[in-house]
């Protein structure tokens, strides 16, 4: 199964958006502490609507002990940072690949990144008037393009 890595996810609303995302492909949603929210937060919810409930949700102390329990093999991860050299059009994305996005604020940290060089990707754009697209937004385009050909 495919899954959805949230590494210190900071703004519920995102979060909850994510759920909903993961509910409607059928993938899990892996969220690794801290957050910058608790889990039972109410705008978390309200974004993911009463689909909440139908999250496969799993949550992680770290990402040492995520990697540990989980067995993950670094051909199962792709790491999406707004600076990748690689565009996400490029992998072939495995059936238990696992998508990781880091914070809203910084991303995903230094040495996670330094940890998995060659894992990294980016989702083009096309206007320089932008930095960055929203996490909710990056992680739904991302994971239609690692589900392409599976409907």
């Amino acid at each position: 199964m495919t899954s959805i890595v949230l590494v210190h996810p900071e703004i519920p609303g995102n979060t909850g958006a994510v759920g909903r995302t993961c509910v409607a492909l059928d993938m899990e949603l892996v969220l690794i502490r801290p957050y910058g929210f608790t889990i039972t937060d109410a705008r978390l919810k309200r974004a993911g609507l009463d689909y909440w409930q139908h999250v496969r949700l799993a949550e992680f102390a770290s990402w040492e002990e995520f990697l540990a329990q989980r067995r993950v093999r670094d051909d199962q991860l792709f790491l999406f940072e707004d600076d990748a050299p690689t565009s996400f059009y490029t992998p072939e994305y495995p059936d238990d690949a696992f998508l990781v996005f880091g914070s809203e604020t910084v991303g995903l940290p230094q040495p996670l990144r330094a940890a998995h060089r060659g894992r990294e990707f980016h989702l083009p754009m096309r206007s320089n008037h932008i930095r960055s697209l929203n996490l909710a937004n990056t992680v739904t385009a991302a994971a239609y393009q690692a589900l392409r050909g599976r409907f």
